[in-house]
């Protein structure tokens, strides 16, 4: 699903920084993978690259068979919207929308008459049937994270793309929505990349790979 070759990302300064120096990896259709180390590691740069929230100084990523760094800008944002999902530590939800009309208002973008209706299935996967009328303000922290997945999901990702999703969580609410992706991953095969700094969130996941000064570390392997 996802193919990386030596991915170098350099910020430009008096003195550059060097958050990517050379990552190469694979992550096959399916997979639920985490990516983990220390703060400052290449994470979150690394996701970002993924995700096509970034561009990379060098290097080659390839989705779901595209070369995503050969198109354009345009089609960039177009391939990104069609055929990816995000979920962020921040839930980034509407406040003057109900649940319902968060998740399915990406989709209404293109035209997708149906998108109502899935997102109504969505909510139920994710356990917010009850509370599809419900305003951000009306639910707690977990259950507008779990809005978010839910909108994450609605034009049916190649890969879903999580950074730190559970940060702002307490340990209840961290472990419902982890066992949340797991569900997703093993019941509808979802292939999904996480950003993770708790050692724990490891029992959830089919693959860690961990990152040092970035560069994958392969003493973790």
């Amino acid at each position: 699903m996802i193919t990386v070759k030596n991915l170098i990302k350099t910020y430009p300064g008096d003195v550059p920084t060097y958050a990517l120096k050379g990552v190469s990896l694979e992550i096959a259709k399916g997979e639920f993978v985490a990516l983990m180390g220390r703060s400052g590691s290449g994470k979150s740069t690394l996701l970002h690259q993924l995700g096509l929230l970034d561009i990379p100084t060098s290097g080659s990523v390839t989705v779901n068979g595209t070369d995503v760094l050969a198109l354009s800008d345009t089609e960039r944002t177009k391939f990104r919207l069609q055929h990816l999902g995000y979920v962020f530590q921040e839930y980034a939800l509407i406040a003057e929308f109900t649940a319902l009309e968060n998740v399915y208002f990406p989709a209404m973008a293109f035209g997708d008459t149906s998108a109502k209706e899935r997102a109504t299935e969505l909510l139920r996967i994710v356990g917010l049937q009850e509370r599809l009328d419900h305003y951000p303000s009306e639910m707690s922290g977990g259950e507008q994270q779990r809005v978010a997945i839910a909108r994450s999901l609605i034009n049916n990702p190649k890969v879903l793309y999580a950074d730190e999703p559970t940060a702002n969580l307490d340990t209840v609410s961290s472990e419902v929505v982890f066992k949340l992706f797991q569900k997703l991953n093993k019941e509808l095969g979802q292939t999904i990349l996480v950003v993770t700094h708790e050692p724990e969130d490891k029992k959830y996941v089919d693959r860690v790979v961990w990152l040092k000064d970035g560069l994958i570390d392969t003493n973790y392997q």
